[in-house]
């Protein structure tokens, strides 16, 4: 069998169904039989690094691996942002690029680059394959890297002659390699219930690891159980429904809330897991860490006292912690009632909301967000990527279901939220796919528009339209008091994009009045085809952020 061929046969066994890509020369011999395939649809972007974060959506919405696939030399290398994106917010995915001949490999021939080693720093393992008879092993090999463990993006990389070359290969005979799961120490487990059940002011803390490992209904279990509050990392945002009565909510820098950081502050004992303690999370350390003892369940070794003192270091998949933990919880000690101030929750949450019913024109951001709630169902997902948008995003957007908020957490990634969109609403067609953007975001990725049109995939955009790259513009003010190179209107309002995404196919219009939103928002959902709605609004309104959770400055 060809290896090309065997290739796609292994990407069938492997359960994918999705690929997003852009075929060239040095990959084509895989594409002849991507096209023979009866189980993967193929769909074409318009930028390779579109491809990347389209596959990485896919993941994100379904928990199932999606291939991104492209030529090499610039293609490849195009691959690199979608790579790291995808790695620090640990999401699996399997991105295959083309080569050229071995013959030509380090003799810096037509777009023959070392893309293994460029990526190998953004990726959780790379290959790139020169022994056609090694193939369907290390392919196979590729699969459980991305799975197994804290997982990530892996590459391989094929020169076209091994695409090309003829190997023994029959598919009945190979299958996928098994994923081996860390299971907790049950000492350590006891440990961490005593710690619990002594503490006076103990917290959870749900990270997005909870959601990739399947765990959320054991996590809430566990809480109620033991009447734990539960504070979310950005990255586990819908893991705990954000009204429930133990969700303190986000807390931080940027989409930590005025209730949820006050709330940590006052904790003395902090349980984290499936979280890396990230620093716009965190905030300075020695306001973090002071006065209180840390647990934490990670699947990654390394991740386990790296920042944050810790006083018990758990290494397990996080599901299989839960259960343990449930287990030993329930063999101690009957259901717990809340403490006083777990019981006030609910109260304390609303009471220190920040205000979102504005009614002034030009809009209010927060009121957008507002809108967003009312209108949009618990089913629907939203992707978001970076900029004072997704940072009013992660602060305003009231989320019930994980797997519904798809955000480029660590990278922070403008442009990642359309393609991203789309990935997602090919992974679940059923569900209202929103991209929530800004106008700088928007510029960087909007020709995938014409991959969602094409494909017919629809995805509604919206567009927060400040006319500024706004949270650069804020830190040039506030932290430098001086403001350059961030304006991005000209001619009027800049960009009409409007008319550009109309030029791609897809439905659009410009909303400028509060009251106008919520048609809007139905007239997108019921096109029946791509949407961009352009939401003008206050053009300097800010963030509230801070560099510690003790000196967040509010904005209104």
């Amino acid at each position: 069998m060809r290896v090309a061929e065997a290739i796609v046969r292994i990407l069938e066994s492997e359960g994918i169904t999705a690929a997003f890509g852009i075929p060239g020369a040095a990959i084509n011999p895989v594409y002849e039989y991507l096209g023979t395939s009866r189980q993967i649809q193929h769909y074409i972007a318009r930028h390779e690094e579109g491809a990347v974060h389209a596959a990485d959506g896919f993941y994100r919405a379904c928990g199932k691996m999606a291939l991104a696939i492209c030529t090499s030399g610039p293609g490849a290398t195009n691959f690199i942002t979608g790579l790291y994106t995808a790695q620090i917010d640990s999401i699996p995915l399997i991105a295959m690029t083309g080569q050229n001949v071995r013959a030509q490999l380090g003799k810096e021939a037509f777009q023959c680059v070392d893309i293994a080693a460029i990526a190998a720093p953004v990726s959780k393992q790379t290959w790139c394959i020169t022994e056609p008879d090694q193939v369907p092993t290390l392919l196979r090999e590729a699969f459980r890297v991305a799975r197994e463990g804290r997982p990530g993006p892996v590459l391989v990389d094929l020169p076209m002659d091994v695409q090309m070359a003829e190997i023994d290969y029959d598919p009945a005979s190979d299958a996928p390699l098994p994923i081996y799961k860390s299971e907790p120490n049950r000492a350590q487990i006891a440990r961490a219930v005593d710690m619990l059940l002594a503490a006076e002011n103990p917290v959870l803390i749900m990270g997005g690891g909870v959601l990739l490992a399947g765990a959320t209904e054991e996590f809430v279990e566990f809480a109620e159980y033991l009447s734990l509050p539960v504070i979310t990392t950005y990255q586990a945002t819908g893991g705990i429904p954000a009204n429930h009565p133990l969700h303190v909510g986000h807390i931080g820098l940027q989409v930590g809330s005025p209730f949820g950081n006050r709330f940590f502050l006052g904790s003395d004992l902090v349980m984290g897991i499936g979280n890396r303690f990230g620093d716009r999370h965190t905030g300075r350390l020695d306001v973090y860490v002071k006065g209180r003892r840390f647990i934490h369940v990670n699947i990654e070794p390394a991740h386990i006292g790296r920042i944050v003192p810790t006083s018990l270091g758990i290494v397990s998949d996080a599901k299989l912690a839960l259960e343990a933990l449930l287990e030993e919880a329930k063999s101690r000690t009957a259901s717990r009632p809340p403490a006083e101030r777990v019981a006030r929750i609910p109260e304390d949450r609303q009471r220190l909301a920040r205000k979102t019913d504005y009614d002034q024109v030009p809009i209010k951001p927060q009121r957008v967000y507002q809108e967003m709630n009312d209108f949009f169902g618990a089913d629907a997902i939203f992707t978001t990527g970076c900029g004072l948008t997704q940072i009013w995003s992660g602060q305003f957007q009231a989320i019930a279901k994980p797997h519904t908020y798809l955000a480029s957490g660590g990278a922070g990634t403008l442009g990642y939220d359309l393609p991203a969109a789309i990935g997602a609403k090919v992974a679940r067609p059923e569900a209202t796919c929103v991209a929530v953007m800004g106008d700088g975001g928007v510029g960087f990725m909007i020709e995938e528009l014409a991959m969602a049109c094409q494909h017919k995939v629809p995805i509604i955009v919206l567009v927060i339209n400040n006319g500024y790259l706004s949270l650069i513009r804020q830190n040039q003010r506030y932290a430098y008091e001086y403001e350059y190179a961030v304006d991005l209107t000209y001619d009027g309002l800049g960009t009409d994009f409007v008319k550009v995404a109309e030029g791609f196919g897809a439905y659009a219009e410009r909303v400028e009045r509060p009251e106008e939103l919520r048609a809007a928002f139905q007239r997108a959902v019921e096109c029946g085809k791509p949407a961009l709605i352009d939401i003008l609004v206050e053009r300097e309104a800010d963030a509230s952020m801070g560099a510690s959770l003790d000196a967040i400055r509010e904005f209104v």
